[in-house]
């Protein structure tokens, strides 16, 4: 019988309605004759509500107990779900990232899978019932609680795919997959139907939300292919899948110049209120990595060569205000960062001429630019950033 991962997210969880709606929805899919494990992550804002209080305590939480608390909340939506599909005659079982065998390094509050051990789980799938596990967590090589970092849960339910030899891993939220846009900041973004592993990395590691890039990266080693889909709704999704199929055919995107369809940026992300490190040179640039290294603060982004900039997103910054500047290290004012994904990007320079033409135009100040094949990435102070995208969008992709 065909094993099928699906991985609910916060929004698909937020209010007992909610977790019922779920509960019915598995209970509809058992008849089509596949066994469902099932990952979820904390109802609605629960991880950010928890995060709070944690820094009400403290402010600097000790990222060992962080871990512990954090957990809490998909273990409250595992129980939860488990009895509402005990109250619709379903049996099931629900894990922590523990029990299931999901094991990690021993980094808090942003570890990495390093195995999977899924007997339990694939016991239960056997019994005939629906195992579900709380995401975003596992348990270390020395016997810790650890937690994945934001959007962990998708790393989870990935990796618990390629450990079952599933055959679908499906990832739900309040989205139908992935938009050429922040629907925040562009009002009609476009949806795109397919993206390549690659091209999907870039979005999540540029700030897209819609799927955690260490999942992302896991997919493309075992090559699961992912469907992002929204929950109770499955007539638009967005498939994820070896690069040799994605883009087989040219992308809708992509824009007229003559006779021909140019490789042209299918999306933009946007990372807001990152913190930002400037170094005077590369000596310096490694001690502040020694000293974030001992925080476990990993960076998101350096940008530079003899000087520059090391930047650390919100996320993985907790305990950072305990770090002292080593010298040649000055802190800036908070930065945002803009990314044109799509193809060539790197070698097409109208793309990025005319992108430097706008952010002259608009007065905005670029600290710094990096590119590759499949990305365009700028540094900029962050009072602009919003009507940025919104340029960028109308001369790029829409």
């Amino acid at each position: 019988m065909p094993i099928i991962v699906q991985k609910y997210g916060g929004s698909s969880l937020a209010t007992p309605a909610h977790i019922k709606q779920v509960a019915e929805l598995i209970k509809q899919r058992l008849k089509t004759g596949v066994q469902l494990c099932i990952v979820v992550s904390a109802m609605g804002k629960n991880t950010n509500q928890l995060l709070a209080l944690a820094h009400e305590i403290s402010k600097n939480p000790i990222r060992r107990e962080l871990d512990m608390l954090l957990s809490c909340g998909e273990r409250a939506s595992m129980a939860l779900l488990a009895m509402a599909l005990d109250g619709l005659g379903v049996p099931s079982m629900s894990l922590t990232g523990s029990q299931s065998g999901i094991i990690t390094d021993s980094t808090h509050s942003g570890a990495q899978i390093i195995e999977v051990r899924p007997s339990r789980v694939q016991e239960g799938l056997d019994q005939g019932k629906v195992v579900i596990i709380a995401g975003f967590q596992g348990v270390s090589i020395n016997k810790e609680i650890t937690t994945l970092g934001r959007g962990g849960s998708d790393t989870t339910a990935v990796a618990m795919a390629a450990a079952l030899g599933a055959d679908a891993c499906e990832i739900y939220s309040d989205v139908a997959g992935v938009y050429s846009a922040d629907p925040r900041i562009i009002a009609d973004p476009k949806h795109i139907e397919q993206l390549s592993y690659d091209h999907m990395l870039e979005l999540a590691s540029s700030g897209a939300k819609v799927l955690n890039a260490q999942a992302v990266q896991f997919a493309k080693l075992k090559n699961i292919e992912i469907k992002a889909r929204k929950t109770g709704d499955e007539r638009g999704e967005t498939l994820i899948l070896n690069e040799a199929s994605a883009f087989a055919k040219p992308s809708p995107f992509a824009k007229a110049t003559g006779d021909k369809l140019a490789d042209t940026a299918i999306s933009i992300a946007v990372q807001e209120q990152l913190f930002c490190f400037a170094y005077e040179k590369t000596e310096s640039l490694a001690n502040l990595l020694n000293a974030l290294d001992q925080l476990d603060i990993k960076p998101s982004q350096i940008i530079g060569t003899n000087t520059g900039y090391c930047l650390v997103a919100p996320e993985d910054a907790h305990g950072l205000s305990k770090l002292v500047p080593p010298v040649g290290i000055s802190q800036m004012p908070d930065c945002a960062s803009v990314s044109l994904i799509g193809n060539n990007l790197g070698n097409d320079m109208r793309v990025l001429s005319l992108a430097l033409a706008r952010m002259q135009a608009m007065q905005v100040r670029v600290l710094g630019i990096t590119s590759s094949n499949l990305r365009l990435y700028f540094l900029i102070e962050p009072a602009k950033v919003h009507e940025l995208v919104r340029a960028l969008y109308r001369e790029n992709i829409q």
